[in-house]
């Protein structure tokens, strides 16, 4: 640390390119002072998401420097008045809040409410690529789509081999075992990564969706999990049986719905900060899916998705892993950490 009252950290000053080295920048900030619900974490280890991407890029910081990241794994240095969930020296992983500062920082302060324990099986490095996607693919699955325990029938998963959808089909294959994943995955690569996740059939999603599902499933499917819904609906609708269910976690500019009415199909949006960003009463529900993943990791049912991995936690190398998320090509997930190498 800097000073007793600064930490360092990587900030964003202005709307720029990856390409600009001003895109993201060192800085200092004051040390955070945790609320009644918050840990101050240590960050250790840090991952990048598409969410960073769209900030960075699109969105001018709110007079100074933001601070972004939302993925993390460090170690609890202090503890709010109210907290009950976690002690100094516990070590956890989380996504954070979308509006308060990021994991971009030798420090941060975090709700207890959306912190899990850091797997035990896991370092800090690979536990820092889960939190965001495992919320969002847990979200998606068992309270926006509310597929059961005990349901059968058809799950797609646009874009398989991202980290939103490494997740899903893992705990699609895990905790459902009557339904049926199909992925979507463009390239060898990506097609040897989900099937490797447990997919049961894959597909391109850069050729004929619709044929390519209806021919392994004839009779259509149920269940559709979309990172990219942007004029896809009427591929979507073709492929639903009656009373299917689509949930999207990206930003199309309009999404015409109408088309879903003859087949009475459902459309829901996922979105994983809407519960910090609105203080949701189940603000807790984070927390628990978080440990119950972290339990799955430890029991060897659920694995990591760190394929890159950068070092140290740096403008540059953040700039690095920007760069990378931004070329839409990322298998799994990018890590940046201060954890040495093996």
């Amino acid at each position: 640390m800097t000073t007793t009252n600064e930490v360092r950290a990587i900030g964003q000053t202005a709307a720029l390119p990856v390409t600009s080295a001003r895109s993201l920048v060192p800085t200092t900030i004051p040390e955070p002072v945790p609320g009644p619900h918050d840990l101050l974490v240590e960050v250790r280890a840090v991952s990048v998401n598409p969410v960073d991407v769209k900030l960075r890029g699109g969105a001018e910081p709110d007079g100074g420097v933001r601070v972004l990241g939302f993925d993390a794994s460090g170690t609890v240095r202090a503890v709010g008045d109210a907290v009950t969930l976690f002690a100094p020296g516990d070590d956890v992983f989380y996504a954070g809040a979308i509006d308060r500062p990021g994991s971009n920082a030798e420090l941060q302060v975090v709700d207890e409410r959306i912190v899990g324990r850091r797997p035990r099986t896991l370092s800090h490095t690979e536990a820092a690529a889960l939190p965001l996607t495992a919320i969002t693919a847990w979200e998606s699955l068992f309270e926006k789509l509310r597929i059961g325990a005990d349901a059968t029938g058809t799950l797609l998963v646009v874009g398989g081999a991202g980290g939103v959808g490494s997740m899903a089909i893992q705990l699609a294959r895990t905790l459902l075992p009557g339904v049926r994943v199909i992925a979507t995955a463009s390239r060898p690569a990506s097609e040897s990564w989900v099937r490797d996740l447990g997919a049961h059939d894959v597909v391109d999603h850069h050729a004929d969706l619709a044929a390519q599902v209806l021919e392994v499933a004839p009779d259509g499917i149920e269940w559709i999990l979309t990172t990219n819904s942007a004029g896809q609906l009427p591929v979507y609708e073709r492929v639903l049986r009656p009373f299917g269910e689509i949930v999207a976690i990206d930003d199309p500019e309009q999404v015409d719905v109408v088309a879903l009415k003859s087949k009475a199909l459902s459309w829901h949006w996922e979105f994983m900060f809407a519960r910090s960003l609105h203080q949701a009463t189940d603000m807790h529900r984070q927390h628990e899916l978080l440990d119950t993943v972290a339990d799955l990791v430890d029991a060897g049912r659920v694995r990591h998705t760190a394929t890159t991995v950068l070092r140290p936690i740096s403008a540059e190398t953040l700039r690095e892993a920007h760069a990378l998320v931004e070329s839409g090509r990322v298998i799994g997930k990018v890590v940046v950490t201060d954890e040495p190498g093996l």
